[in-house]
């Protein structure tokens, strides 16, 4: 109770004191500390306790996704099956998920392949999280094989796979499953809302976008969400209806956070509205005075309207407030193996391979032209 209403000093004190403590309070404190970002202390106490179940596994393996360290995640589970410790469906969840953030395709299809041999209950959760692996990862075919493969999926599969559809770039096959879902037997929620719009943000369809956001306030009586929203300025934004873009925006119900007026911005970028894009980014510096957004994007602002010596105003106010512009990474698997690539950098065991093979490509690529 403590631990997962956020007293971990009141439960670690009560922990502390027993000296016989059975697994079921090893197993809370390892959830509790994991739940409020202790991963590190979960992983001590799960390797000091005296005696492991697989609710023991099923937590750590967890505590390590849901703060993020996928990778550690997929180790541990290597190391559950060379102890011959057989995983729940809760087990395959999390470790889907992980091979989900992490982009490894590889490592997905072996546990997709682990939980078929294995006879691992195909609910609604674990399709949903299959689903949702396989489009994360790029594997968009195979999402939609094992929707269509699956009698017993809920409305949480129709969602995944709207969504996948709609960040893979089949935008039309999205908007036509969702058509199909309002004629099952399931009823839409405001995830397959958010699912539909953004497939309608990605392809431009403004009139189409118009319409599904009416009828899910209209028709199905749905409050649209702050994420609703930002898809409506988002769309709205890109087909360069600025004004109608921020007349929405002061019209939600709720505050809006940095992502709205930041997506905001970069519609003035693209379209060179100066004037928009700098209370565009004051309500993104006034919200988050330590992010480096609100600068960078109106630096391109100014940049993008030929107004260099603005630009370069914005670049030297980050400098002077220390503000620094978070590097990009990104994700590759090769061979079962997740490699990360943070820009600029040189820390990869491989950089020097890496960058003499570019500079050989830079020579190259005037000579293809």
């Amino acid at each position: 109770m403590y631990a997962n209403c956020g007293f971990l000093s009141e439960a670690r004190r009560l922990f502390d004191e027993d000296l016989e403590c059975d697994t079921v309070a090893w197993n809370s404190m390892i959830m509790g500390h994991s739940k409020w970002g202790e991963v590190s202390e979960s992983k001590r106490l799960f390797d000091k306790i005296p005696l492991r179940n697989s609710v023991s596994w099923n937590s750590m393996i967890s505590g390590f996704v849901r703060n993020g360290k996928y990778t550690e995640a997929l180790d541990l589970f290597s190391e559950m099956q060379k102890k011959r410790v057989k995983p729940s469906e809760f087990t395959m969840v999390s470790l889907l998920n992980a091979s989900a953030q992490l982009g490894a395709i590889g490592q997905g299809e072996w546990i997709h392949e682990y939980i078929k041999k294995n006879g691992v209950e195909m609910n609604a959760i674990v399709i949903t999280a299959i689903i949702n692996m396989y489009c994360k990862c790029g594997s968009i075919e195979e999402a939609i094989r094992v929707f269509e493969a699956n009698p017993r999926k809920g409305l949480s599969c129709w969602n995944s796979t709207i969504m996948g559809l709609a960040i893979n770039g089949c935008e039309e096959e999205a908007i036509e499953l969702f058509s199909r879902l309002k004629s099952s037997n399931f009823i839409p929620n405001r995830v397959s809302f958010l699912g539909v719009l953004t497939a309608c943000n990605h392809s431009g369809m403004v009139d189409k976008a118009r319409d599904y956001f009416s009828i899910m306030s209209g028709t199905y009586k749905i409050e649209p969400s702050i994420k609703h929203y930002s898809c409506m300025v988002d769309v709205l934004g890109r087909a360069g209806l600025l004004e109608e873009a921020e007349e929405l925006i002061h019209s939600m119900p709720m505050k809006a956070d940095a992502i709205i007026w930041g997506s905001l911005l970069s519609s003035c970028r693209k379209h060179r509205n100066v004037e928009m894009a700098k209370r565009a980014a004051n309500r993104v510096i006034e919200l988050d005075p330590s992010d480096s957004c609100g600068y960078v994007l109106m630096s391109n602002v100014y940049a993008a309207s030929s107004q260099f010596q603005e630009a370069m105003k914005e670049r030297l106010s980050m400098k002077q407030q220390k503000i620094e512009k978070e590097p990009g990474c990104s994700l590759i698997e090769v061979d079962g193996e997740v490699h990360e690539f943070i820009a600029g950098g040189r820390l990869h065991h491989k950089a020097p391979e890496i960058y003499s093979l570019l500079n050989e490509l830079g020579f190259m690529l005037p000579e293809m032209a």
